[in-house]
Formats: C-alpha cells, structure tokens, sequence
C-alpha cells in the first residue's frame, strides 16, 4: 500500500519521465496521505491504442489509479488527485498537435487486499 498504477500512450513513452514522476508522486502520497515511503510502489502499463470518439489519431492518455488502504477522507484523496495531475504536468512533455487526456482517481483497497514480502 498504496498501490499505484499508471496506465500511459505508447507515443508519449520518450516525453514521460517516469521514474521522476514515481518517485515525486511517492512524495506526494507520503506527504499528503501519511503513506510510508517504502509502501509506496508504482507500475506502468504502457498501451498502444487510443479512441477519442470516432478519431483514432491525435490523442494520447494518462490514466493515474491510487489504492489505498481505506481511513483517508474525501478531501485527502481529492488532494492527492489534484496533486498527482500537477506532478504528470511537470513530468510530461507532450508532442505538438498531440491531444492529452490525462486523469486521476484515488480509491480504498477492497478489504480483502492482503500482500507479503519475500523473506
């Protein structure tokens, strides 16, 4: 916890620092929803189709999943939303006559989430 997904156009793979935007998001999440620094693990998932209604060109999308573990208000994960959507715009660089769609959603982890570490 928290676990973090990001799924993210294949076209923007060289403009995306996303090791940059981990770890800053990290610092985010810490900061902002009191996570542990080591919790925090982040994946990218990059994709290589985009739709925009009816085009099939000239757009591209990040999409930032945040689970957490349940107890953070509204406000805490509208903040790290808001947060995160300011840390895609520093860490993006995005190709003229290109479309970005980017969006943001934090959501509790289902109660029956478990997890271990190698020993």
């Amino acid at each position: 916890m928290p676990q973090i997904t990001v799924d993210y156009s294949a076209g923007l793979g060289d403009g995306f620092d996303r090791p940059g935007f981990a770890k800053a998001l990290h610092e985010a999440t810490v900061g902002i929803a009191a996570a542990k620094p080591p919790a925090c693990k982040t994946r990218f998932r990059r994709t290589e189709d985009i739709v925009v209604g009816p085009e099939t060109d000239g757009h591209a999308h990040v999409h930032v999943h945040i689970a957490l573990l349940p107890g953070r208000t509204d406000e805490t994960k509208a903040r790290l939303t808001e947060a995160a959507l300011e840390l895609l715009r520093a860490h993006l660089e995005v190709a003229e006559g290109l479309v970005l769609h980017a969006s943001a959603e934090v959501r509790d982890l289902d109660a029956s989430y478990r997890k271990f570490e190698s020993w």
